[in-house]
């Protein structure tokens, strides 16, 4: 089932355009894969699709992007609802100068949700799904500021899950990180495909290779192809995406 449909989607900032006439689509459960050099506009594409751009002075969107059979371009949109159902994670973590226990339930009280017990379930599922609960659940109530780099980069993607959204939007998420908690973190998305979409914005072709179902490789603010991520990294049909894995440039 698809997700996400972005139909012939272009992005400017002021005179500036950053996105060209993006076609794809964002299947259910799946991890799309999202590959360019720097200035490619894969940023931009992903900030699109939970209208975070619109946080920009100048910015403005051309085509169709439907959430779910819903156009979420259109005036209206409550963008609350929508950044909840479609959580970003950004490369830099930033937690809360707060204790790791209110870095996660303070999304959910913002959101509405009361009570000691629906909180701590709230809290223990987003560090399980992350598997960050045998590392931290006796120490939830120290400062999360004193938790390593990848913890706390999955602590970010843990306080996403607490809002229970529907997808996933991560932003290079590993590119200040060690092998290690590189590798904890794509093995928690490996379990999160089961029961979320997920977008994964990587510089590092690598990664993308070892977790995505599908890859996309942007160029210039073009979409060049999208497929099967064996395909596009064993057989591409561009020869700027073999190009770009090879290392020929990028």
């Amino acid at each position: 089932m698809t997700g996400i449909r972005v139909r012939e989607v272009s992005h400017y900032f002021g005179p500036v355009r950053v996105l060209k006439n993006i076609n794809l689509a964002v299947e259910k459960n799946e991890i799309l894969g999202v590959i360019g050099p720097a200035g490619s506009g894969k940023s931009t594409f992903l900030r699109s699709l939970n209208r975070l751009n619109d946080l920009v002075q100048g910015s403005r969107t051309e085509g169709m992007i439907e959430v779910d059979g819903r156009d979420i371009t259109r005036p209206g949109t409550s963008l609350v609802e929508l950044r909840r159902r479609l959580g970003m994670v950004f490369a830099v973590p930033v937690p809360l100068p707060r204790s790791i226990y209110e870095n996660l339930a303070f999304g959910p009280r913002l959101a509405g949700v009361r009570g000691k017990e629906k909180l701590d379930a709230l809290v223990r599922y987003g560090l399980e799904q992350t598997a960050l609960w045998i590392e931290v659940k006796d120490r939830l109530h120290q400062s999360a500021l004193k938790l390593s780099g990848g913890q706390q980069q999955r602590l970010c993607i843990a306080r996403v899950l607490t809002l229970k959204p529907d997808y996933i939007l991560l932003d290079e998420p590993t590119s200040g990180l060690d092998p290690v908690s590189t590798m904890k973190i794509e093995d928690s998305l490996r379990i999160l495909k089961k029961d979320y979409t997920i977008i994964l914005v990587t510089n590092n072709t690598k990664q993308a290779a070892r977790v995505s179902d599908r890859t996309a490789f942007f160029l210039a603010g073009e979409l060049v192809e999208i497929g099967p991520t064996e395909r596009i990294f064993t057989a591409p049909a561009d020869r700027r995406t073999e190009d770009y894995i090879s290392g020929r440039f990028g």
